[in-house]
């Protein structure tokens, strides 16, 4: 079986070294040399092993030149689609005084990098829409948004807080949130 493969690849060798001597305009190639018998040094037994790259034999600086048998001149187009997520790009600050029982609305503005490409499609969600500003178990401020969100910048929120359920004197901080999510 050695024999039979080591035989058609010397008859395949030498049919391509007769159609590789000249080509079509007349210039004539030097004759490929035959590869020596190749054998895989980790394992002997293996019929087949990847010659090395040949080289011209031409010495220049140390190096060994290759001579190009074709150039060709290949253009490329890249299209690239880029994608920005809609997102909150504004900070909000909401400071209000509650005397007694008030109940105060304070309307507040949320500001998108740029306007929603669909309508009714995206929505504000907030990581609390009920909150406890004072901690005593007992809720007293509400945020309010529309259900969804169509323009760079949203006019239409406000924060509810009723004074009555505070029960604690003093100043209350809260952080609050917002991402742009798509509406259901």
């Amino acid at each position: 079986m050695k024999n039979l493969k080591a035989f058609i690849i010397l008859i395949s060798l030498i049919f391509f070294k007769i159609g590789l001597a000249s080509n079509d305009n007349g210039v004539i190639k030097p004759p490929i040399p035959l590869p020596p018998e190749i054998v895989n040094p980790e394992n002997p037994n293996d019929d087949f092993a990847i010659p090395e790259i040949k080289k011209s034999g031409i010495d220049i600086d140390g190096e060994d030149l290759r001579y190009l048998e074709k150039t060709y001149t290949v253009m490329v187009e890249a299209k690239v689609d880029v994608f920005i997520p809609l997102e909150v790009i504004s900070d909000i600050n909401i400071e209000a005084t509650i005397i007694g029982n008030q109940i105060k609305e304070i309307p507040f503005e949320i500001e998108l990098n740029r306007a929603p490409e669909k309508k009714d499609y995206y929505s504000i969600k907030y990581s609390e829409t009920v909150i406890d500003i004072d901690g005593d178990g007992n809720p007293d401020t509400y945020i309010h948004s529309p259900k969804y969100i169509n323009e760079k910048i949203s006019k239409d929120n406000y924060v509810k807080i009723y004074g009555e359920k505070i029960s604690k004197e003093g100043k209350h901080n809260k952080t609050i949130y917002v991402t742009v999510e798509v509406g259901e």
